[in-house]
């Protein structure tokens, strides 16, 4: 057998592990997040009414209260069965009213909009996505013209990601890898852009010091929280350090004690009328033959 050992790697980003947006109200938020996508609340860690995390898979959603955010883009999941999840969305679609909530539907996927202008998109499994059942795929964001190929070089050449730009049907892009089955997707467009909000996303990388100091030595940490995590928000030419694009990072290392932990994600299939026993769980992925 020839085999191809260069697809297995990854690059320097091994887990894009979660989208973090704020929320002015914990009831919309489980009724969108919980009972219309069918994700579940982690049930060990934020379980008051002041923050949430959401699983999707090996990720999650972590929704704090406060001014809300929005993401300037999409955040593309992996869901399977996409009748029950419209079902599901329909479920709550008069509880939403007067919010933001919508849902739109193409042949390849199904997107529906948060209470608060947040777009999730969601497909169906397929081999686009590997073995994944139920997860975080990608995030999809809009960025200004010209600085996608500054975006692809501030990833490689700082942060060690595996990262190209290039352009295709939907237009000029930068897309970075940043675990097995995860991308980072930045499209340039001519519309304005929404002023950065202060929304994050948070990524595990293996070589943590490196890119630490890469950032340092251009000014770009903007957090250093503790021995395991820093942050930083600005993506720059890595050449001329001319800013690019804004999204805060929170950054951990694999040795953060909370790399790899399990979550839980059940089977929103499941109710008190139609119990089937042993069907609780519902598994990220598939095996690998």
């Amino acid at each position: 057998m020839a085999y191809d050992r260069a697809a297995e790697t990854l690059g320097n980003i091994v887990h894009l592990e979660h989208v973090n947006t704020r929320v002015p109200d914990q009831r919309l938020a489980t009724l969108f997040y919980v009972s219309g996508l069918g994700l579940t609340r982690d049930p060990y860690l934020m379980t008051g009414v002041e923050n949430m995390w959401v699983n999707v898979g090996r990720s999650q959603f972590h929704l704090p209260s406060g001014a809300p955010q929005r993401l300037r883009g999409v955040t593309g999941l992996v869901i399977p069965d996409r009748a029950a999840l419209r079902a599901r969305l329909e479920a709550v679609a008069s509880h939403l009213a007067g919010t933001a909530f919508a849902v739109q539907e193409t042949a390849t996927y199904l997107e529906a909009v948060s209470p608060w202008g947040n777009r999730i998109r969601c497909h169906e499994p397929s081999p686009a996505f590997g073995a994944v059942q139920l997860g975080m795929a990608y995030v999809a964001l809009l960025v200004p013209q010209g600085t996608t190929a500054g975006i692809a070089a501030f990833y490689r050449d700082i942060i060690g990601a595996l990262a190209q730009s290039g352009d295709d049907e939907e237009g000029v892009f930068a897309r970075v890898r940043v675990g097995a089955e995860q991308t980072l997707l930045f499209r340039e467009t001519d519309q304005p852009l929404d002023p950065f909000d202060g929304h994050h996303i948070q990524i595990y990388i293996n070589d943590f010091g490196t890119p630490y100091q890469r950032l340092r030595e251009r000014g770009l940490i903007t957090e250093e929280s503790d021995q395991h995590q820093y942050r930083f928000e600005t993506l720059v030419d890595p050449q001329s350090t001319a800013p690019l694009f804004t999204l805060e990072h929170e950054v951990r290392s694999l040795r953060h004690p909370l790399y790899a932990r399990d979550l839980v994600n059940r089977n929103p299939a499941q109710s008190n009328l139609r119990y089937a026993p042993g069907r609780d769980a519902l598994p990220w992925s598939l095996p690998v033959a």
